[in-house]
Order: structure tokens, then sequence, then C-alpha cells
């Protein structure tokens, strides 16, 4: 029987405070767990020299770990990843943010509820069974997030506790499948996603995350990303 070997996307721009720590903390989650694995940083030709902090790890840890797949600028979220998915040669793939809001210390939780169920995907979850959660954000923020969870699963029936989340392992030949479907390429993307697998009849299982506000950095999430949410929220009511 044939290793897993995982494949983990990273869309970056204007990441350079982040790229190395998110990194090493990685791969430091693979070794423990004695598994093979890669990173492929999907740079939108950030002006901070992320991809020049990129080029070190690669000869730190080896280009065959860390893969450098820039593009010319920034096409959306969606495309990064699509763009990304060409580029692995992994069977699983996982797609998290650069920012380190997602810890990779929950990695291993992803791979071991992939192992006991089987599921084709898992995702993180901020708010299923009470062990999840938030850190750093404010009051409004949190009601922001938790309001807009709240209308897609209303809206959308997902059968999931945080369709709004984006830390999520696929097994690959689902994730190229599920990409084929989307058309969504910025924010709404990752709702978009999981609705369709549902909607394809994957099994989806989840994991209990704690998400955790950028330290360096700016949030690219404004106006027009929520506004943009809406718009999709509604394509998917009545187009899934």
């Amino acid at each position: 029987m044939a290793k897993n070997k995982y494949s983990v996307l990273l869309p970056t721009y204007n990441e350079r405070q982040n790229i190395a720590i998110v990194t090493y903390l990685i791969v430091e989650a693979f070794c423990r767990l004695n598994v093979d694995f890669e990173v492929v940083i999907i740079d939108d030709n950030s002006p901070d020299g992320t991809q020049e902090v990129v080029k070190q790890l690669q000869a730190h840890y080896g280009a065959d770990k860390i893969l450098l797949r820039p593009r010319a600028g920034k096409l959306g979220l969606g495309s990064a990843y699509v763009h990304g998915l060409k580029h692995t040669t992994g069977n699983f793939v996982f797609l998290m943010d650069a920012d380190l809001s997602h810890h990779p210390k929950y990695i291993p939780d992803f791979i071991q509820k992939q192992q006991e169920t089987g599921a084709d995907v898992v995702t993180g979850t901020r708010y299923g069974g009470g062990k999840g959660g938030v850190h750093g954000w404010d009051l409004r923020r949190k009601l922001t997030s938790r309001g807009a969870n709240f209308l897609a699963m209303t809206l959308l029936n997902p059968q999931v506790s945080d369709l709004t989340g984006s830390f999520r392992l696929y097994k690959k030949p689902v994730l190229e499948k599920l990409m084929s479907m989307v058309v969504s390429k910025g924010y709404v993307f990752q709702m978009e996603i999981i609705v369709r697998a549902r909607r394809a009849g994957f099994h989806i299982e989840e994991v209990p995350i704690t998400f955790v506000d950028r330290v360096y950095g700016i949030s690219k999430l404004g106006g027009s990303e929520i506004a943009q949410y809406l718009k999709g929220l509604l394509f998917l009511f009545f187009t899934t």
C-alpha cells in the first residue's frame, strides 16, 4: 500500500513577516508525523519581498519540499488554489492561510480524523462542539463572523458548523472535481466549495480549531469582500 503524501497550498500576498514562521511550523508538524509532504506557495507578486524569503526557505528545507509557484498579480483566492493544485504531487491536499491564523499544530488532528473516517473532506470548525474558537477578534468582528456563518447555514444548509472557515484537508481527486465545479474565485470560494461538496454527496468531517487573528501584516478582509460574500451567498442559494 502506497504511503500518503500531503501537499499544503499557501496563497500569499505581502506575507514576508509570516511565511518563514508558518512554514517552519508546517514542516515540524509533518516531520513529527513522519509523513511525506510538500508546501506549495502561490505568491501574487508581493512587493514586500515574500518571494525572497521563500527562496531562502527553499535553500534551507529543499526545493522539493518548498515549492514557489508565483503569479503575475492578485487574481483571487480561489484561482490561487486552482493554480497551486496543478503543481501538487500529494494524494491529499491541505488548504490553509499563510498568516498564522490557521495554526499547523492542528494538522495531525485533520489527518487522524481522515484516517479514522475515510472522509473526502475534513474541515476545521471554530464553532462546533464547543472546543473551537477565535482569539484576537473584537466583539464586532466576532458578531460579524457569527452572523455571516448563521446566514449561510440558514440559506444553504450545508450541515457543517463553520461554513466560512478555510482550514481544510481534501483527497486530491475530490478537490480537483470540486475545483471544476466552483465558480467563485475570491473569498466566497471556500464557502462554495464546501456547499458543492455536500451537494455532490462527498463525506465531510469536522475537527475543532482555534482561529487566531494575524499578528503581522494587514487583514485583507474589507468592505468589498463582505459585499462579495453576500453576493456569493445569494448566488449559491439560487444555484445549488
